[in-house]
């Protein structure tokens, strides 16, 4: 039997309302603040990826599903997050012209080769948020304010949000170098992987899981101790306004993000309980993606929500039983042309927006009452071919049992 394949996962209708819940609610709070809904490519060019995310990642050395074109002699990848497909959609479509800023939302499959495990697979669902045009922390706090304001109202209580700030290219080096010195001092006890990135990217030794690198982390060189004045004054701008908008927060200078294009402001939402992939949203400033991309100098801030690691937490905190909509009227028929009028009722209801099924498998009529209380139908209109001649039916309450008569004409046949 052919399986699908390892880290892709397959959401039944018995799930599929929690999914839809989640989606919505992520539309209409972007849409409430402004934001409008974008689609981007599932694939786009290798060098996207790799000039936008960075080539010094774990996500573009060894996570991209990357192929060449049938067609054309030319790299292509599945797309591994949503802001690099974003950013080169707005330079291509002209849109750096319009009026600032752009805001953007977008629910995407994203595609990474990682060991399946809890809260993480191959193909996962993400709800992201773009904001380009502003460099003001108003905007840092207007992202942080929408993803907060979706997770509190999926009733997720226990997710803490940290903050941090990482610098901008005046200030970055001047930390880069202090970090790398400090690091190079402890080379030795490193993990391999942290070995090569003490070199090409030290701020990722940071965001390690290796528990040598971890407790080598915490003792290394603050970024928020580098801070130039413009950073350092932004940073608490947001703090301030955090605050004000009573959005509890922590200080966490481990917080560096995994991708190349950040800059300045990041932040993560960590659930409590669900696990060791905790991070349900993970966002940060990106001033210098766009202009990367080869468009104009372009800031930007944007976050990005695992659905299905919202889920888990939901399902931790309790707050995930959503239940799906049930049929508003089974239609259970004896004889033929009973069938055929609950076929023509069933349409005429249906295509007044209402939820109706009848029996198309031919089964008896008790097995189509047992069938109307498994699919817990609201009501069920039992239909023969007697009653048809007489113009009437028997509509039962499936909650109460209680059965009363009524006209086939109220059905407008």
């Amino acid at each position: 039997m052919i399986q699908k394949i390892k880290g892709t996962m397959d959401i039944l209708p018995d799930e599929t309302p929690l999914f839809r819940y989640i989606e919505s609610v992520m539309r209409q709070e972007a849409e409430k603040y402004g934001f409008g809904e974008i689609r981007t490519p599932t694939f786009e060019n290798t060098e996207l990826f790799v000039r936008g995310v960075g080539d010094t990642t774990d996500v573009v050395q060894k996570e991209m599903y990357t192929f060449n074109d049938r067609d054309e002699n030319r790299s292509i990848s599945l797309r591994p997050e949503g802001t690099a497909s974003v950013a080169r959609a707005i330079i291509e479509n002209g849109k750096c012209s319009d009026p600032m800023p752009l805001k953007y939302y977008y629910i995407i499959s994203c595609f990474r080769h990682e060991k399946p495990q809890a809260g993480r697979s191959r193909e996962f669902f993400q709800f992201g948020t773009e904001m380009f045009g502003s460099d003001s922390p108003m905007a840092d706090a207007t992202s942080i304010a929408l993803a907060n304001s979706v997770i509190k109202r999926l009733g997720l209580n226990n997710v803490k949000l940290c903050i941090n700030s990482i610098g901008c290219r005046e200030c970055r080096p001047k930390y880069r170098n202090a970090l790398k010195e400090y690091l190079s001092s402890n080379a030795d006890k490193l993990c391999d992987t942290c070995k090569e990135r003490l070199e090409k990217n030290p701020l990722r030794v940071l965001d390690c899981k290796n528990p040598d690198c971890k407790l080598i982390a915490q003792n290394a060189p603050k970024t928020v101790e580098h801070l130039c004045e413009s950073c350092k004054s932004k940073h608490e701008f947001l703090k301030s306004a955090l605050s004000s908008m009573n959005i509890p927060y922590v200080e966490d200078p481990s917080i560096v993000r995994g991708l190349d294009y950040y800059t300045g402001t990041v932040f993560e939402f960590i659930a409590e309980g669900i696990g060791a992939q905790s991070t349900v949203c993970g966002g940060g400033r990106y001033d210098g993606l766009v202009e990367s991309l080869g468009g104009p100098k372009l800031s930007g801030i944007g976050f990005g929500m695992g659905i299905t690691r919202i889920i888990l937490a939901m399902r931790e905190a309790g707050v995930a039983d959503i239940e799906a909509r049930v049929p508003d009227l089974y239609i259970a028929a004896l004889g033929e042309r009973a069938a055929v009028q609950s076929l023509v009722i069933t349409e005429r209801l249906r295509q007044k927006g209402r939820f109706v099924e009848c029996d198309v498998v031919g089964r008896s009529l008790k097995a189509q009452m047992k069938y109307a209380n498994k699919i817990s139908a609201k009501y069920t209109l039992i239909l023969g071919d007697e009653e048809i001649d007489k113009g009437i039916a028997q509509l039962r309450d499936m909650n109460s049992g209680e059965q009363r008569e009524v006209e086939l004409s109220s059905f407008d046949i």
